[in-house]
């Protein structure tokens, strides 16, 4: 396995489609949208094997003090091969000097952002309006 980490935006939509679905996260439903999401994130970085997306996450950002890392997927094919760490660790690189780094895990992921260094969030409480039904 030869896995290329990049930072480009020139990412076939149907590429980005296949992957959600693959995780089936239900922003897969929504296709246009998603793609304008991922593409107009402040940062986007992608992991591919050949011609083969295999992993991608996005962060948005105001910039300057907070970033919040929505996005992280990897192939299910693919996963438990570091992946996830390489994407991340880009992120970190891009935003080592923000005061706060911030995202929503669940289930078997908040094992991995431990390891990543993220802890719960004091006496923080996670709330969402969402439409979708994967968590």
């Amino acid at each position: 396995m030869n896995i290329t980490i990049s930072e480009t935006r020139a990412i076939e939509k149907d590429k980005i489609i296949k992957l959600y679905e693959l995780n089936e996260w239900s922003s897969a439903q929504k296709p246009s949208l998603l793609y304008n999401a991922l593409i107009n994130s402040h940062h986007l970085v992608s992991a591919w094997d050949g011609d083969e997306l295999v992993g991608i996450g996005n962060a948005i950002s105001d910039g300057y003090l907070v970033v919040y890392y929505p996005h992280l997927l990897i192939h299910p094919e693919y996963q438990g091969h570091g992946i996830g760490k390489m994407i991340m660790e880009k992120m970190f690189v891009k935003y080592k000097d923000f005061h706060m780094q911030m995202l929503t895990s669940d289930g078997e992921a908040v094992r991995f952002y431990e390891k990543m260094g993220f802890s719960k969030a004091g006496n923080t409480t996670p709330m969402w309006i969402y439409e979708g039904s994967e968590h």
